[in-house]
């Protein structure tokens, strides 16, 4: 079963306009915000794959907290589905999550030449209606060139890379120069595959779920 924008109202639990702008593409251009607002360096995990999960599932406790006996959670004619989703980098066997400082940005990026950057990311979608909950992971690989000093320099001073997991920003003009190749979807990169969010949204769903 294939599920139209139109089947269900989707709260989005991320503030990430590239987030916003997959998921308009999608075709779900009318959707609400809510941010979870949690100290994520309190969620730990070895492993990347586990880590995005436990941070996309406290998201969504995060905000369903927030959301009771709002409007929000009362009855509608469609269904409503929470989305939330959290990424992380994953390069030479560390994982990499938003660059705290200029230092650490400026000590990760250059790093992509050497090793590709794995982007790990989950996926998490509730059905507020009937608790079912539907989630997955995704993961894509990027190849790099040698990424100069003064590009890595002006995306610090630009500041755009202290919102992104790892600094990666491969759709901004002054790295997708670098990018070599890649592995995977341009969305499961920045932070929200279509295909996998699409898959769990007709999972949530179904009614024998």
């Amino acid at each position: 079963m294939a599920s139209s924008p139109a089947a269900a109202r989707i709260i989005l639990g991320s503030q990430s306009q590239d987030r916003h702008a997959i998921l308009r593409d999608m075709g779900y251009t009318d959707f609400e915000v809510v941010t979870a607002n949690i100290d994520e360096s309190a969620i730990r995990a070895p492993a990347a794959e586990d880590l995005v999960v436990k941070l996309a599932h406290a998201k969504a406790e995060a905000i369903l907290s927030k959301l009771e006996g709002t409007e929000l959670l009362r009855k509608a004619d469609v269904p409503v589905l929470l989305i939330t989703a959290d990424q992380v980098v994953v390069h030479e066997g560390v994982i990499l999550e938003k660059p705290k400082s200029a230092e650490e940005a400026r000590r990760v990026i250059p790093g992509y030449s050497r090793a590709p950057a794995v982007t790990v990311g989950a996926v998490l979608v509730t059905n507020l209606d009937t608790g079912v909950r539907a989630g997955g992971v995704d993961k894509a690989e990027v190849h790099f060139n040698e990424i100069s000093d003064e590009v890595v320099d002006a995306l610090i001073e630009e500041g755009e890379v202290f919102y992104s997991a790892g600094g990666l920003l491969v759709e901004h003009p002054l790295m997708s120069p670098f990018v070599k190749s890649m592995v995977g979807g341009l969305d499961s990169v920045m932070g929200l595959s279509k295909e996998l969010t699409q898959s769990l949204i007709e999972q949530a769903l179904r009614k024998d779920t």
